[in-house]
């Protein structure tokens, strides 16, 4: 991290922005601005606080003389994001596009940040901000790839270029998303029946007989646990992917179901908590009995 710390804007302040400015410590400090529809919420405001974060609702001050800004919303509000803060931008300044999209929305708003005056980047973030805040590994594409790469190490960041196509980051991330986002899905409806069957603890027995490396039973209780904190994201995220399989010209049955699954579980507004895989079952199906029995 460098001395001289860039002044920088969140736009969206959620988990992933609170993980970068965490990260950066004290040389963020009074260097970053964010703006968020939920700035008005107390514990938006405390986390903005501790880190002598300015935050509000407005585009304009939160990107004012920034030489950066992290675009950092839900996948469905990117373009719409990009549309709002366009006017906002500093000449020059790197917009940071890292919400999860299809390659054709990274398009659309490279088009509307970059008439605009901004520098637009295509950024995959490729792996959960926790535990390693602002050292998550993300990928970086389009033609100002290389410039960004060398911003990001002046904020200490693990970046890698891997084109300058705008959109070859993001589908790289979208792609990788058909699975591991699946297999959430997969998990949900394969356990969640066998838990309500009475049958989970043979069903994952074999499941652990036909692939011993893989904890089963650990990465179900992980994967009910992302789905119920963060479906709705993820959600969104996979409508992007279906998108993207719809661009390639493949069917998107898969990507549109995994959508389905996930809000279906972040609709049910429970909490993570620290429960195992049968208290999180549980949860979950107690609150899917009602439609269950339609």
């Amino acid at each position: 991290m460098t001395k001289d710390f860039p002044r920088v804007a969140m736009v969206g302040f959620g988990e992933a922005g609170q993980a970068f400015v965490t990260g950066w410590g004290d040389a963020a400090r009074g260097r970053t601005r964010a703006c968020d529809l939920r700035a008005g919420d107390p514990a938006m405001q405390d986390a903005a606080a501790s880190h002598g974060v300015e935050c509000g609702t407005d585009p304009a001050t939160a990107l004012a003389d920034a030489g950066a800004a992290f675009c950092l919303v839900t996948a469905d509000q990117a373009l719409a994001a990009a549309i709002a803060c366009a006017p906002h931008l500093p000449e020059g300044a790197f917009w940071l596009d890292g919400n999860s999209c299809a390659p054709g929305t990274k398009r659309a708003a490279a088009e509307v940040i970059e008439r605009a005056g901004g520098r637009y980047v295509d950024l995959a973030i490729m792996a959960p901000v926790y535990p390693r805040l602002h050292r998550t590994p993300g990928l970086l594409a389009g033609p100002n790839a290389a410039a960004a790469f060398a911003l990001g190490q002046a904020l200490g960041m693990d970046w890698q270029v891997v084109g300058e196509r705008i959109g070859d980051a993001s589908a790289i991330k979208m792609l990788r998303s058909v699975m591991i986002k699946g297999l959430e899905a997969l998990s949900a409806e394969c356990l969640l029946a066998a838990r309500r069957a009475g049958v989970e603890t043979e069903v994952l027995a074999s499941l652990q007989a036909s692939d011993p490396g893989w904890n089963w039973r650990a990465r179900g209780t992980y994967n009910l646990e992302r789905m119920i904190v963060h479906g709705a994201r993820r959600a969104a995220e996979m409508r992007e992917v279906a998108a993207t399989l719809r661009e390639l010209g493949l069917p998107d049955a898969m990507a549109q179901a995994t959508a389905g699954w996930q809000d279906r579980i972040a609709g049910l507004h429970l909490t993570g908590g620290d429960g195992d895989l049968v208290d999180r079952a549980d949860r979950i199906l107690a609150s899917l009995a009602p439609e269950a029995t339609q």
